[in-house]
């Protein structure tokens, strides 16, 4: 039974997630999410490792432009966010052609976005460095990078809120193969692109960024594919294909919420990164190297933590208001479970995985560090993941970002800074900001989730 649930999952059966068994329903809807998960971290994780020998310059540029790229990935994750909510309610109606309207008005928001987004970068890319602190050995080699991701940054939009909309839809196996397609080009890629091949030396640094452009880009064109060739109960046909502005606004009201959540979170993330390049390229860069091997295993929880989103947004279509709550309560214990377990790795073999990426012991040390102290919080990282996402899944984008505004901007971000300078702890306080305020926030969450005002949202 459980290997054809295991099958059915990553072959992509199509279920109904309002009367199929809770345990059953989670089982089937993680499986392909944390997969995707998996393959969003690991071209993060992928990046870094090739990118490591080319020096703490070039971790550094990564380190940086990640940093505001994340705003993109903020936009991204906000109209996801409106995605799940929106297609994930419309199935629980069983309204299908309407959710099929709404995909389009996503494509169009997240498209029109994008471009914009992408021609700012692309022209403002070495001030955007230079702002962040970047020394002059990063300045030199870090600007072609930079302006190569920022001009990209349309895969990486469509990618996210295509997969919010698969994943609102019970269809999280496309959005996994969308990641397994993009993820697979980039591990080729990359060194190819990088290092070179035969008589051709490479790209270097501007390699990393061609090959991760590249590699989302095609994994866009799958899930375009599977959007309009009308096999699949999600998809847009001729009919679908027109503005409809009631739609659109209702995209950015929710999606509002949902940028906010991850913009503060990136802004806060910017501060802290910000923050570490007073110590020096080598804080800089243990820092880069912590947050990516931590990022290993906080997607894969977040993906579980996505079969919430679709069970609440369903259920809630469905008026099944108590099973979409169960479904949360067990989704929750799940996830714990999971980062519980991941907890004992990273505390035992800090040292290990950190030498995985670098040979160089100060740096070494300071990822060693970060990931001994950070992992401390894990099991209230879970925690609150699940609830976010239930919040997100029911449309109420907007409670999660004001948490997240008190908790990261009042609490980690401050206290980060006293602990990093006046008190004298330098990078090693950061670490604890990030440890105490994410384990801070999961309690705040938890505390507005059995309010229950996301059980009467309207979408």
């Amino acid at each position: 039974m459980t290997f054809q649930l295991i099958k059915d999952a990553i072959l992509g059966k199509e279920q109904d997630f309002t009367v199929l068994s809770l345990k059953t329903a989670i089982m089937v809807l993680a499986i392909p999410m944390i997969l995707e998960m998996m393959m969003e971290s690991a071209f993060a994780v992928v990046d870094i490792f090739f990118v490591a020998k080319l020096g703490e310059s070039a971790i550094a540029t990564v380190g940086l432009t990640e940093s505001v790229i994340v705003l993109v990935y903020a936009i991204g994750f906000g109209i996801s966010m409106a995605a799940t909510a929106l297609i994930s309610r419309r199935f629980g109606e069983k309204e299908y052609e309407k959710a099929g309207d709404s995909a389009f008005q996503l494509l169009l928001v997240g498209g029109s976005i994008s471009v914009l987004l992408g021609l700012g970068g692309w022209f403002l890319a070495k001030d955007i460095l230079q702002l962040m602190g970047a020394e002059s050995d990063v300045l030199e080699i870090g600007v072609s990078y930079a302006k190569i991701i920022f001009a990209g940054n349309s895969a990486i939009m469509l990618l996210f809120l295509i997969n919010g909309a698969f994943r609102g839809a019970g269809q999280p196996h496309l959005a996994m193969r969308a990641l397994w397609i993009a993820n697979g080009f980039n591990i080729v890629l990359d060194p190819l692109f990088i290092f070179g091949i035969g008589g051709w030396a490479g790209w270097g640094l501007d390699g990393a960024a061609i090959a991760t452009t590249l590699g989302r880009g095609l994994g866009v064109l799958y899930q375009l594919y599977h959007l309009f060739n009308g096999k699949h109960k999600l998809h847009i046909l001729t009919q679908n294909i027109k503005v409809r502005w009631k739609t659109i606004r209702k995209i950015l009201d929710i999606a509002i919420g949902g940028m906010g959540q991850f913009l503060i979170d990136s802004v806060a993330w910017l501060a802290l990164t910000r923050m570490n390049a007073e110590f020096g390229s080598a804080a800089l860069a243990g820092y880069t190297i912590a947050m990516r091997v931590l990022i290993f295993t906080i997607l894969p929880a977040w993906g579980l933590s996505g079969a919430a989103a679709t069970l609440v947004g369903q259920n809630l279509g469905a008026k099944h208001v108590g099973r979409a709550e169960e479904a949360v309560w067990l989704t929750t214990k799940y996830n714990v479970i999971f980062m519980a377990s991941v907890t004992g790795i990273y505390l035992l073999f800090s040292k290990q995985l950190a030498g995985f990426f670098t040979d160089i012991p100060e740096v070494q040390d300071i990822a060693a560090q970060g990931l001994w102290v950070i992992v401390l919080g894990y099991v209230f990282f879970a925690i609150g993941m699940v609830l976010t996402q239930a919040f997100n899944g029911a449309g109420d984008t907007k409670t999660p970002a004001w948490i997240n505004i008190g908790v990261l901007w009042c609490i980690e971000v401050p206290l980060a800074w006293v602990l990093a300078f006046p008190l004298g702890f330098g990078f090693l306080g950061i670490f604890i900001a990030i440890a105490f305020a994410h384990s801070f926030h999961a309690l705040v969450s938890l505390y507005f989730f059995k309010r229950g005002k996301w059980k009467r949202m309207a979408v």
